[in-house]
C-alpha cells in the first residue's frame, strides 16, 4: 500500500524543487510554472500575468481580502568558482512556507478571502512595484509577509511578529576629469583625487547619532590604460542605508550636495543616478498583533521573539508605501540559518519551513476569520 505524504514530506519536496531550481529576477518561468501546477493539484484559481513572471491565487469567499506575498526570484551569484543563479536569499524556503499555508487553509471555513502573491523579482527591488501596477492589493486589508532569520537575529524555533527592515538605495556614478602624463599632474584633472574626496565625504555624513545609518562606496574603477597615466575618468557605486525612510532621504540630499561641491571644487563633471530604493518598514500594529498572538496559538509563549530590527531591506514594504491604509507585517523565523543570507553557501534546519507554515496558517486564519 502507498505511504500517505505527509505535510512534512511536501513541504520538503517543494524546498527542495525550488532549492535545486533557481531562476532570477524576472526569469522565474519555471518556477511560475511549479507554482502553478502545484494550485492546479490543489484545484485552486489563479491568475498569471501577460508581460512579467509571477502568479497570484485565492481561497474562501468575502468581500474583504487578506493577503500572503512570497517572493520567487533567486541571486546571481558566485559558487564554487562558477557563476550561477542561487537561493541563498531564502526565498525558496519562503515559496515552501507560504504553500505550506496554502495547503492546510485550503478547505478550512473561513470569513474572508486570503490571497496568495508569489511575487517576481524582489531582488532588484521592482517586483512588488509591478505587482501592485497589477492591482494584486484590490479589496487587501491586512498583508503578511514570512521570512527566515539569520542566526543572530533568531534562533530555530524563535518566531517574530515582525521585521523591522531598514531602507536601502543605490546609486552609480561617474566621474568626467581629464588625463595626464604621470610626470605632468597639473595638466589633467585626477578622478582618483575626486573619488578620494567622495571618500571622505561619506565619513563625515553626520545626520543624527540616535539614528541608524551608513553610506558606503562599493566599486570605484578608475584606469588610465597605464601606470604612468593619471586617469581623469572613473565610475563608482554607492550603498547607502538607514533604519528610516526620512533618514535615507536626509542623507541623499546630503551626498547629493556633497557631489555638486566636489564637482567645482576638482573642475569635474560628476554625474550620478538613484536606483532600486527599497523603502524601510513601516509595520501595521495591528498585523503584528495578529501574528503574534498566533505564534502563542500554535507555539507557546516560549517561542515568541520580539520584533527583528534588521540592516537589511525588502521589496515588501513598497506595498504600504504604496498602500498606507493596508496592515501589513512580516514574520520572521529562526532557522539557525549560517553564515548569513545572501552568502554562497547558505544553509539553515528545515525544521523551521515547518515551523514558519504553521505560524502562517493560523496568523491568516486568524486574520480571516476576523
Amino acid at each position: 500500500m502507498k505511504q500517505v505524504a505527509t505535510m512534512r514530506d511536501i513541504i520538503f519536496e517543494w524546498f527542495h524543487h525550488f532549492h535545486e531550481n533557481p531562476e532570477v529576477s524576472w526569469k522565474e518561468v519555471n518556477t511560475t510554472k511549479k507554482i502553478a501546477s502545484i494550485l492546479d493539484s490543489f484545484n485552486i484559481k489563479y491568475h498569471l500575468f501577460d508581460d512579467v513572471t509571477g502568479i497570484i491565487a485565492e481561497i474562501g469567499e468575502g468581500k474583504d481580502v487578506i493577503a500572503v506575498r512570497a517572493d520567487i526570484d533567486a541571486l546571481w551569484q558566485e559558487v564554487d568558482g562558477v557563476m550561477r543563479a542561487n537561493h541563498s536569499c531564502g526565498h525558496d524556503a519562503n515559496m515552501s512556507m507560504v504553500l505550506g499555508a496554502m495547503y492546510q487553509l485550503k478547505d478550512m471555513s473561513l470569513n474572508k478571502r486570503i490571497r496568495f502573491i508569489f511575487q517576481p523579482a524582489e531582488e532588484t527591488g521592482g517586483g512588488a512595484l509591478s505587482m501592485i501596477e497589477r492591482h494584486v492589493l484590490k479589496d487587501v486589508t491586512h498583508l503578511f509577509g514570512v521570512h527566515l532569520r539569520p542566526a543572530e537575529e533568531l534562533p530555530l524555533g524563535k518566531v517574530a511578529p515582525a521585521i523591522h527592515h531598514g531602507a536601502a538605495v543605490f546609486l552609480e556614478g561617474k566621474i568626467h576629469g581629464i588625463d595626464a602624463h604621470g610626470a605632468r599632474p597639473h595638466q589633467g584633472k585626477n578622478a582618483v583625487d575626486v573619488l578620494m574626496a567622495i571618500q571622505q565625504l561619506l565619513k563625515n555624513l553626520h545626520v543624527d547619532p540616535f539614528e541608524a545609518y551608513s553610506a558606503k562606496l562599493t566599486k570605484m574603477v578608475a584606469d588610465g590604460g597605464s601606470v604612468n597615466i593619471i586617469p581623469g575618468n572613473a565610475t563608482f557605486s554607492l550603498d547607502v542605508r538607514a533604519q528610516k525612510n526620512e533618514v535615507i532621504s536626509k542623507l541623499q540630499a546630503h551626498i547629493e550636495k556633497g557631489f555638486t561641491n566636489i564637482a567645482a571644487l576638482f573642475d569635474v563633471s560628476i554625474e550620478w543616478e538613484w536606483l532600486d530604493m527599497t523603502p524601510g518598514a513601516e509595520v501595521s500594529e495591528e498585523a503584528a498583533s495578529i501574528a503574534e498572538r498566533s505564534i502563542i496559538e500554535e507555539l507557546g509563549t516560549d517561542y515568541l521573539a520580539p520584533a527583528v530590527v534588521t540592516p537589511g531591506s525588502d521589496d515588501f514594504h513598497f506595498y504600504t508605501i504604496q498602500e498606507p491604509s493596508l496592515k501589513a507585517a512580516m514574520i520572521g523565523v529562526g532557522a539557525d540559518l549560517t553564515p548569513g543570507l545572501h552568502h554562497p553557501k547558505m544553509t539553515f534546519k528545515k525544521e523551521a519551513l515547518l515551523i514558519g507554515a504553521k505560524v502562517l496558517t493560523t496568523t491568516l486564519k486568524n486574520a480571516a476569520r476576523g
